[in-house]
């Protein structure tokens, strides 16, 4: 009887998707510890009652997923990396998943970042700060490089933020002289960048194409699913602008419910694919019907 893997027994988590001609497979991380005290907007009781009536414990763990994308002739193309080896032992799964994946780290000819936060951009290097993808293009919205890499941005920032500032430039520096920035478009064959801004300046998603398929991998929209499909003025503390960061999850919320698209997000429970239902005066996450074909 197979059984699911604990921190202590790291396997690589990955589940690959068919969107046309291309592949799109799901590399889990790990996950984070998290808090109730991380949420914003609701009361934390009401957060605490809508983890519980969702199976979900009191003190949430946060799912953290990267993607590959293959197929089509194509050289491997990742969204995010992961958290790399500075999340401690629930986290820095992804280069095993990649190997699972049967992708190796020189073949990767871009990688899409959704944004800075260090779970998302941490693994761009090894422990030595040495580049992991060699032959990486790095794809990253200006808004977020003018936020995070800007010469004056850690003398700027907040004494409680600053290294989050430090660990982007940390994660980037070693990628300066193929670091191209967006605002939007085709970033790569059948890869759209849309902007999600809030949750960071210049957080992105992306929308991948295929003939009549598509699949829009939202970065961080939800963080908590247990709560913010529910309650989407819920935000998260490390929001940058949680005003902005709830507007366009309600937004984004209401769109993909309205056209029925496929979504997958960084932080929906592996293999976080699936769709978005209206769900009283909310919404409900409905995932895809995983078969051994795909």
């Amino acid at each position: 009887m197979p059984v699911a893997g604990d921190a202590s027994k790291p396997l690589p988590g990955v589940l690959r998707w068919t969107i046309g001609d291309l592949t799109v497979t799901a590399l889990n991380d790990g996950y984070l510890q998290g808090s109730l005290d991380l949420v914003t907007g609701i009361a934390k009781e009401d957060a605490g009652a809508l983890q519980a009536a969702g199976f979900r414990a009191n003190d949430p763990r946060i799912t953290l997923n990267a993607f590959v994308v293959t197929g089509a002739g194509r050289a491997p193309v990742m969204i995010d990396t992961g958290m790399g080896g500075f999340g401690g032992d629930t986290l820095g799964r992804v280069p095993a998943a990649l190997a699972a994946a049967g992708v190796r780290a020189e073949e990767v000819e871009s990688i899409l970042l959704t944004h800075l936060h260090p779970d998302h951009a941490g693994g761009l290097i090894d422990g030595d700060g040495v580049a992991r993808y060699p032959n990486a293009e790095l794809v990253l919205h200006e808004a977020e490089a003018g936020h995070w890499l800007d010469d004056a941005a850690l003398t700027r920032a907040p004494e409680d933020a600053k290294s989050y500032f430090e660990a982007a430039q940390k994660a980037t520096s070693p990628y300066a002289t193929r670091l191209r920035t967006v605002t939007g478009g085709e970033v790569a064959p059948g890869i759209t960048a849309v902007p999600l801004p809030g949750h960071t300046p210049g957080h992105t998603g992306y929308r991948i194409v295929s003939g009549s398929a598509a699949l829009f991998m939202w970065a961080d929209i939800v963080h908590l699913p247990a709560i913010q499909f529910k309650r989407p003025e819920a935000g998260m503390t490390f929001d940058v602008d949680g005003d902005r960061a709830r507007e366009t999850r309600r937004r984004i919320l209401d769109e993909v419910a309205s056209e029925r698209s496929l979504i997958s997000g960084a932080h929906l429970e592996f293999p976080a694919l699936g769709y978005v239902a209206r769900d009283g005066g909310g919404y409900s996450f409905v995932p895809e019907l995983w078969v051994a074909a795909h």
